[in-house]
């Protein structure tokens, strides 16, 4: 049984982290399929917008540590980070597609913060988000240390990656770690409509934003305004943005193509 699942359905890629007898728990291969699942989906013009999700009780719980404490499968700290999680950040930052993360369980470790580094992240209310390195010892990677603390604020993050408190989906929302909560017998349901609406909206333009937002953690104030008014050209010369302005115009619903 493959370790990822991929559905396209409505121009959405539906990826499922699929080792739920484990929680969803990353090892090697788990990893590198992601990886492959995310470039596939980058590379195809169908696809529109991506769900991340988990199968079963959990989205995620982190690392395997029954990977990292064989002597026959342990890959290393060292491959671990730079083969498999940070290229995970990266490939989840990079691409220029919406990408929504729908933590339908616990989201712990790697998990949480994986969830974190998609553009919106959305919850079952029985869901939870843990950073849980503290516990066994090591600190927060997967990028927690760069998004948490720009998400919530230093004193936050910082007492959540010390003391490993859970934070359930209320909490995160109100916390401004995420962006809203389901009640989970409507979860599936308000994850499809969030999907289908991000899919039909102008992604060419969504994926600019993305980019935006992503230089804006690091540009200086001019540098950003250089770079708005770059990619607000690029734009404003897109079949969407006329397709937009002509349906307004119309008093007609648009539609966009993502080009």
């Amino acid at each position: 049984m493959s370790s990822i699942l991929l559905n396209i359905k409505n121009n959405i890629a539906f990826v499922t982290l699929n080792r739920a007898d484990v929680f969803n728990s990353f090892n090697r291969e788990m990893a590198l399929s992601l990886q492959t699942i995310l470039d596939e989906c980058e590379a195809d013009d169908s696809v529109r917008a991506i769900v991340l999700t988990g199968a079963g009780k959990a989205f995620c719980a982190g690392q395997d540590l029954k990977e990292v404490t064989s002597a026959e499968l342990n890959p290393g700290f060292k491959a671990i980070l730079e083969e498999h999680y940070n290229p995970i950040i990266s490939r989840l930052r990079s691409i220029e597609k919406p990408i929504i993360a729908a933590v339908n369980g616990v989201a712990a470790g790697a998990g949480a913060n994986i969830a974190l580094a998609c553009d919106i992240v959305v919850a079952n209310e029985n869901a939870a988000f843990i950073q849980a390195f503290s516990k066994i010892g090591l600190v927060p990677d997967s990028a927690g240390t760069f998004f948490l603390p720009r998400l919530i604020g230093m004193q936050k993050a910082t007492a959540l990656m010390m003391l490993g408190d859970k934070v359930g989906s209320k909490e995160a929302v109100e916390l401004g770690m995420i962006y809203k909560y389901f009640p989970a017998e409507q979860f599936e349901e308000e994850v499809n409509k969030l999907a289908e609406t991000m899919a039909n909206m102008p992604t060419l333009a969504l994926g600019l934003t993305k980019r935006l937002l992503n230089k804006s953690l690091t540009n200086s104030l001019e540098e950003q305004l250089a770079m708005e008014s770059k990619l607000q050209i690029q734009a404003a010369e897109s079949h969407d943005y006329n397709e937009g302005v002509t349906a307004f115009v119309e008093k007609r619903k648009p539609e966009f193509r993502g080009n």
